[in-house]
């Protein structure tokens, strides 16, 4: 089992900076990714950011690209999202989410862990 901690989620003004964190515990050896995924209020949870620890490859999602960050700090089992440049849009719960197999992680029936998700608010 996997445990996932959110934790960093605010309130900033558009153009604003924020970074959240995720801290992984229990058994995460070998995850095959870790991502976030994000969802507002009366839409369907969406894909943010991917991370592949095996390969050390990312993925971002074209509303995100140039602006957000993924990253892993593997002595802390922390993973992180460097949100630059946001904008009202990005307002959403964020969640922390890792697959233990080989497979696809651009949904979010794929994922076997999640946390409880960190809000994030971009005022305008």
């Amino acid at each position: 089992q996997v445990q996932l901690v959110e934790s960093g989620g605010g309130s900033v003004q558009a153009g604003g900076s924020l970074r959240i964190s995720c801290a992984a515990s229990g058994y995460t050896y070998n995850l095959y990714c870790m991502g976030w995924f994000r969802q507002a209020p009366g839409k369907e949870r969406e894909r943010v950011a991917t991370a592949y620890p095996r390969d050390g490859t990312t993925y971002y999602g074209d509303s995100v690209q140039g602006r957000f960050t993924i990253s892993q700090d593997n002595t802390k089992n922390t993973l992180y999202l460097e949100m630059n440049s946001l904008k009202p849009e990005d307002s959403a719960m964020y969640y922390c989410a890792a697959k233990r197999a080989a497979g696809f992680c651009d949904e979010d029936r794929a994922m076997d862990y999640w946390g409880q998700g960190t809000q994030v608010i971009v005022s305008a």
